[in-house]
């Protein structure tokens, strides 16, 4: 019998604003399936390295052929918690969620969590931590679209809430709004970006 395989990844770590999303992906099919000769099962990688139009695409079919678990952590459960708490209890709630008998974690730490092996740069070796890394941002990003009509001064839908310069001036001329992540800290190198803000 084919052993299953959970794929993990995870997007929206390090931006200042929105919320972390994880997915993990377990293909139906096996191996020895045709699928795996199918282009877009090729095209799988690092969805970094895929074009918004191709994670687009690919996220519909990942879902048709995979059973997957998506978790969301707010910008409020990670100034609560802290980020590898957040990271911790999306892991477990895969782990939980999706039956497997084997679950790869992008990265080099499984925060403790037993049972979770850790590959660097898994998103390029491994198929279905590549499909689960473009679940995550698509998934992330289709967010930030969304919201960013509540909050169309601060253009999420085109940084997604990362530390961009446009970014910066933005905060710098606005504020702080409700999806911003309010422990961030910026390197000590770097003046405050929130000296009066919070």
């Amino acid at each position: 019998m084919a052993m299953a395989i959970c794929g993990i990844d995870e997007a929206g770590r390090g931006p200042i604003a929105g919320p972390m999303v994880f997915a993990g992906v377990i293909f139906k099919f096996q191996v020895s399936s045709s699928k795996f000769q199918e282009t877009w099962f090729k095209d799988l990688t690092d969805s970094k390295k895929l074009t918004p139009k191709k994670r687009e695409e690919l996220f519909e079919i990942i879902k048709e052929n995979s059973i997957y678990h998506i978790v969301f952590k707010s910008n409020d459960e990670i100034d609560e918690k802290g980020l590898s708490k957040c990271i911790k209890e999306s892991l477990i709630e895969i782990k939980k969620t999706l039956k497997a008998d084997k679950y790869l974690f992008d990265g080099n730490s499984s925060f403790g969590i037993e049972g979770i092996e850790t590959i660097i740069k898994g998103d390029e070796k491994i198929k279905e931590i590549s499909a689960a890394s473009i679940l995550a941002k698509v998934s992330r990003d289709r967010f930030m679209i969304d919201i960013s009509k509540k909050y169309p001064e601060y253009k999420f839908d085109k940084h997604k809430g990362y530390i961009t310069k446009e970014h910066k001036k933005l905060i710098e001329k606005y504020g702080l709004c409700k999806i911003h992540r309010k422990s961030y800290k910026l390197k000590p190198s770097t003046p405050s970006l929130f000296e009066g803000l919070i």
